[in-house]
């Protein structure tokens, strides 16, 4: 049971829902593997996806609606990134993959209504699949994300001493994706871009001393990008916590830490470039106080799923208290642990 004090704000926060609707559903579960040419790498993806990652992705719609039924008086949500499951790999321009983004974002809206922050993921733009190397970025994933589903690339919410800012990680790091993106739609995103980092230059200049920040970034790539830039880095002493997303298991963040500097495998395919030079910037993850909010499924190998609330003191008188909350696919784990700091 959460404790709360006068002045307490609280927040649920929840990523990678993968939400699948009709139409997705409907196209079945070997959306992935129909884009594999080479029948051994078929295998091994079968293998990856039943074993590790997730082996029915697209009956995940449960969870969210789990999560709905759950969770009671809060204040605030932030949803992290990855809406639909992409199984078009170009985003949500693809119409199955709207409809799933569409769907699942009403949902949170029908409960949260003008307190729900929502920040971009990979699977609302598009992305590159693991093995079959088909997708990618799509200008018109852009368009239809921020205008039709009214997902904005940088959002801020004032608490008392606290700002969130909810950033864009695809875009952010659109240079290490740059291979996402098709060549004739490069010039268009980097204006995007530019202005994007325009935005958050803007507001991390703008922070006032006795200000706290708690950021949120789906894809920790961005994070080098956002270290480089001077008022970031300036900052970066205000940034008491960065949610990501993205890697959807904390093992997977552990494996972060111990391989971080690794120097990027360029010989191995895009995605094993993608991830090694990743991997290889991870050492300015950490600046950042990153904590990972897993997949609302997690995954099949560890079934880690869940969903953090978070209570903030708006008068900062002492840290961000986060509360993980445990989603299993089956039940018999407890419903909540107290994770400190």
């Amino acid at each position: 049971m959460e404790t709360r004090t006068p002045g307490d704000v609280t927040i649920a926060i929840l990523s990678d829902i993968h939400y699948a609707g009709p139409a997705e559903r409907a196209g079945g579960e070997d959306y992935e593997f129909r884009t594999i040419a080479n029948p051994l790498l078929r295998v091994v993806a079968r293998a990856y996806r039943h074993l590790i990652w997730m082996r029915h992705p697209l009956d995940q719609g449960q969870q969210l609606d789990r999560f709905l039924a759950e969770t009671g008086p809060l204040d605030y949500l932030v949803a992290n990134g990855d809406y639909p499951c992409d199984t078009g790999f170009v985003g949500v321009s693809d119409p199955a993959s709207f409809q799933s983004a569409q769907e699942c974002l009403g949902k949170l809206r029908a409960k949260f209504g003008d307190r729900a922050r929502f920040t971009i993921g990979d699977h609302e733009l598009g992305k590159l699949t693991l093995f079959g190397g088909k997708g990618g970025m799509r200008l018109a994933s852009w368009h239809c994300a921020t205008q039709q589903l009214g997902l904005q690339p940088f959002w801020k919410l004032s608490l008392g001493r606290y700002l969130l800012m909810g950033v864009a990680s695809p875009l952010i790091a659109l240079p290490a994706n740059k291979a996402d993106v098709p060549p004739e739609e490069w010039p268009e995103w980097q204006p995007l871009r530019e202005a994007h980092l325009a935005e958050i230059r803007a507001a991390f200049d703008a922070l006032q001393p006795e200000q706290r920040v708690l950021l949120f970034c789906h894809d920790p790539t961005a994070l080098p990008f956002l270290w480089r830039e001077e008022p970031v880095r300036r900052r970066l002493p205000q940034v008491e916590q960065t949610i990501i997303g993205h890697l959807h298991t904390r093992l997977i963040l552990w494996k972060s830490r111990v391989l971080s500097g690794i120097p990027p495998i360029r010989f191995l395919g895009r995605s094993v470039n993608r991830f090694s030079s990743a991997l290889n910037e991870a050492h300015h993850w950490w600046p950042f106080q990153v904590r990972l909010c897993p997949a609302l499924s997690g995954t099949e190998l560890l079934n880690d799923g869940g969903y953090y609330t978070m209570q903030i003191d708006a008068a900062a008188n002492r840290p961000a208290r986060f509360t993980f909350h445990p989603l299993p696919r089956w039940n018999g784990l407890p419903d909540h642990c107290l994770i400190d700091g």
